[in-house]
């Protein structure tokens, strides 16, 4: 699934009211007396330099020549790290608290995506409930650089007849074969349009279901995909599915494994095979923290990424109160600490991890904010901040087959986000985001980042 950037003039335009950088502008730029994280797992290089040219990193590193004509930027006292890509996310699922598949369309994805930008995040993968006629010219549109971040996904998804996923969407979001038979027509379908990826949505959502996926199912949709030369991620909360669908021969768990503690058979089996591992710590999170109302709910950074209704609705007493009690909290509750527990299991074995949050599936989580919730819930799990940031951009980039960005090395893309402070050291100075760059040509973050008062 390589991609490769070609070089284009830079032309600005507005779509819908939302700007879109068609390409990128051909004098270079320089950021200057940077500190570089470069996605590797790396120390950051100090009071470094960036160099981009057409979309393009040119150069990196300390002591680097600036080019004839360069614009130079000082960014003395900021962070330099390779923009976040997203492996599990979806887009026009919803707007303001209520979802739909009348949300569907172009004009309300392009704020979606817009939002995503601003918060540092250059790639969006939509992992599934997706309509091929739109979404399909978006993501041409996004590969040319003509959207705000590049887009990938799943052209429909696979689910089940009464079962998984229970959520309102349209016949033509997703297929719910009832014979493995129809599930290899559907995955036909799917290689057809393009898609980028297969999902399967197989458990049963806490009982709350009367089905979970037939194994026949699982398996003619696996050995289906992979004839298709097609990687399939699988919808999974317990571990019974995840051992199921493994054994079946999945290639991505689309979430954690939040009901016991992962077995080290599945550990071994996970990381002899390759198998990707999104945790998506933020999905149960995010079913309690608006309720609970931490500190860091009401910070500018995440108010600036709520719509009007959401504020309303998180800011309601009695809204609070059913929402931080009862069967539903707890068991997000219980599965986020479980998540946290098995993810540090996994990481400290080797296994491969990817980074999504399932944002923009609910009101609840919230494009941009929902992925720097995620490195900070990563650095809860005890993953150090570097690692974490090395997930969510060059180990992010490799799960979707990516080589082409996800590091600060001249070659790639110059997708970056700029941030104040140091991220390697306190993970939070990520969220002080000052500038996205993609296609060489920057957004500025979602509130203006506070500079350091000179010393008198």
């Amino acid at each position: 699934m390589e991609t490769t950037m070609k070089p284009v003039m830079f032309v600005a335009t507005v779509l819908l009211g939302i700007p879109t950088l068609a390409s990128a502008q051909t004098v270079p730029v320089a950021l200057t007396h940077i500190r570089i994280i470069d996605g590797t797992g790396a120390p950051p290089v100090e009071d470094g330099t960036v160099v981009m040219q057409d979309g393009v990193i040119v150069a990196t590193g300390k002591n680097v020549a600036l080019p004839a004509h360069a614009k130079i930027m000082d960014r003395s006292g900021k962070t330099v790290l390779p923009g976040l890509i997203s492996d599990h996310s979806h887009i026009g699922q919803l707007k303001g608290v209520v979802t739909g598949p009348q949300f569907y369309t172009v004009d309300n994805i392009l704020p979606e995506l817009a939002q995503y930008r601003r918060y540092g995040v250059t790639t969006v993968t939509a992992l599934g409930n997706n309509v091929p006629h739109v979404f399909d010219p978006m993501r041409k549109d996004a590969h040319m650089g003509l959207l705000p971040t590049d887009l990938f996904g799943v052209d429909q998804g696979i689910g089940v007849p009464r079962g998984a996923p229970p959520v309102n969407v349209a016949p033509d979001q997703l297929f719910r074969p009832r014979t493995p038979e129809d599930a290899r027509k559907n995955v036909d379908t799917m290689a057809e349009e393009g898609t980028d990826l297969v999902k399967i949505w197989v458990d049963d959502f806490d009982h709350s279901l009367p089905v979970k996926m037939d194994p026949a199912i699982i398996a003619a949709v696996v050995d289906e995909a992979h004839k298709k030369h097609l990687r399939v991620a699988a919808h999974i909360h317990d571990l019974d599915d995840a051992e199921h669908v493994v054994a079946a021969g999945v290639d991505i768990l689309a979430h954690g494994v939040r009901d016991k503690p992962v077995p080290s058979s599945l550990v071994q089996t996970l990381k002899e095979r390759g198998i990707w591992y999104i945790p998506t710590l933020q999905l149960d999170e995010a079913t309690t923290v608006w309720a609970e109302q931490p500190t860091w709910v009401k910070t500018p950074f995440v108010v600036a990424g709520l719509s009007a209704p959401l504020l309303q609705q998180i800011n309601n007493p009695t809204w609070q109160r059913n929402n931080s009690n009862g069967a539903k909290a707890d068991f997000a509750r219980t599965s986020l600490a479980m998540n946290l527990q098995n993810l540090q299991t996994l990481w400290k074995a080797g296994v491969k991890v990817g980074f999504g949050t399932d944002s923009g599936a609910t009101p609840l989580r919230v494009p941009g904010v929902a992925e720097h919730r995620e490195l900070a819930l990563m650095v809860r799990a005890g993953i150090p901040p570097l690692s974490a940031l090395q997930i969510a951009t060059q180990s992010a980039a490799e799960l979707l087959g990516l080589q082409d960005r996800g590091v600060i090395v001249a070659g790639k893309r110059a997708d970056l986000l700029v941030v104040a402070g140091n991220p390697a050291v306190t993970m939070a100075d990520a969220d002080q985001v000052v500038e996205t760059w993609a296609n060489g040509n920057a957004v500025s973050g979602p509130v203006p980042v506070q500079e350091p008062r000179s010393a008198p």
